[in-house]
């Protein structure tokens, strides 16, 4: 009963999947806390620029990484995708603010944004409707079984999740909320 209790408990977001070690910290966000305006949407006023990142503790056999960022309180039914970066190499363990600009040289050789729900593939901060208590927004670092996925530029929020299913070694959320008055 236990065993079933933790495999359950490590299929749900924020819990690592196999190193409880492994974390994810941000200068610009903390976690439970309100996202700064420099991290909003441009449509909600804000300055649009992803937060820097920095993670540790991966576990042994990491070849790369992936980041994510999630709203699951948008009212769509299926949540919404905010940012979706594959094929961060095992040797990076951090992304400096804005690292998601549209045609990013902060992003390292290689690594891939695919598309958010915005349309665009970059990264897209909160906005939630008007009027809705404060939304979740989860980032979370995936460390990675494998060198690299094949992603490109027009791979949905979905379908990166779909891929990093059957791929994570662990992985490490970060949760900040953002809401906006009627």
């Amino acid at each position: 009963m236990r065993a079933l209790l933790l495999s359950l408990l490590l299929c749900l977001p924020g819990v690592a999947a196999a190193a409880a070690g492994f974390t994810v910290t941000s200068p610009d966000i903390h976690n439970g806390g309100t996202i700064p305006m420099v991290h909003v949407f441009t449509g909600c006023s804000g300055g649009d620029q992803s937060p820097a990142l920095s993670w540790s503790g991966a576990p042994k056999g990491t070849e790369s990484y992936a980041v994510t960022m999630f709203d699951p309180n948008a009212p769509t039914g299926s949540g919404w995708w905010h940012w979706t970066v594959v094929n961060i190499p095992a040797s990076v363990t951090s992304l400096p603010e804005n690292a998601g600009a549209a045609n990013s040289t902060s992003l390292p050789p290689g690594a891939v944004q695919g598309r958010t729900d915005f349309g665009f593939s970059n990264y897209g901060g909160p906005c939630p409707p008007k009027g809705d208590t404060p939304h979740h927004y989860i980032i979370t670092v995936y460390a990675l079984k494998v060198p690299h996925l094949d992603i490109d530029s027009q791979s949905s929020g979905a379908t990166v999740g779909f891929h990093l299913h059957f791929v994570t070694l662990a992985k490490a959320t970060l949760v900040g909320r953002w809401g906006r008055p009627k």
